[in-house]
Formats: C-alpha cells, sequence, structure tokens
C-alpha cells in the first residue's frame, strides 16, 4: 500500500503562486509515477502533471505548460507541484496520485492511477 498527502493548497490572487506537496509513503518502490490531477466543480478530474520518479522525466497538460513544475526531493518521498502565474481556471481541487507503470509524463487518466491523495483546495480570486 502506499499513502499519499497533499498540503500547501489555498486561496490566493490572479497572478499569484502556489506551492503543492505530496507526502509518499508505505511501499514506495511499487510505484514509479506520480501525478498531479485537479477537479473543479462540476468538471472531470484532469491530469495536470506527472513525473517518473525514477528518470526524473515530467510533462504537462498544455493549460499549465510554463506555468507549473512538478518535482520531487532527492529521498523521493515527497512530490511538488510549483504553480506560478495562477488565473481563476487554476482553481480546483487538487489531487495527488500514483501507480506503477509507462509513460508517467505523459496525459494520464484517472482510472490508470491506482493510489490516490484525499485532495487540497486551490481556489484564485481575480
Amino acid at each position: 500500500q502506499v499513502q499519499l498527502v497533499e498540503s500547501g493548497g489555498g486561496s490566493v490572487q490572479a497572478g499569484g503562486s502556489l506551492r503543492l506537496s505530496c507526502a509518499v509513503s508505505g511501499n514506495t518502490y511499487s510505484v514509479n509515477c506520480k501525478g498531479w490531477f485537479r477537479q473543479a466543480p462540476g468538471k472531470e478530474r484532469e491530469w495536470v502533471a506527472g513525473i517518473n520518479t525514477g528518470v526524473g522525466t515530467a510533462g504537462y497538460d498544455d493549460s499549465v505548460k510554463g506555468r507549473f513544475t512538478i518535482s520531487q526531493d532527492n529521498a523521493k518521498t515527497t512530490v511538488y507541484l510549483q504553480m506560478n502565474s495562477l488565473n481563476s481556471e487554476d482553481t480546483a481541487k487538487y489531487y495527488c496520485a500514483a501507480r506503477q507503470g509507462a509513460y508517467c509524463s505523459r496525459v494520464g487518466r484517472p482510472d490508470d492511477y491506482k493510489y490516490w491523495g484525499q485532495g487540497t483546495q486551490v481556489t484564485v480570486s481575480s
């Protein structure tokens, strides 16, 4: 089993920044893909970014490319999502997720991810 706990959400004005953290514990060697998803009210959960924790390759949805950065600490027990130039369309609940598999940096489907955190709310006001 793998446990994921997100933190770092909050309220920010448009143009501001936030950094989300995802603490990973348990059988961490059983997963090599970590991703961030988000879900706004009335919308489907969507993939935002993903990283292969073994080789460090990362990928982003076009809507956040150039503004968000996914990274991990040296121990590979924490995954971060640095979010800059936030706008109202970024308002959502953000989830950290993990799985074992390939193509970690490509657009992911929620059903592909086995482990999920409880989510952290990000609200951007204009």
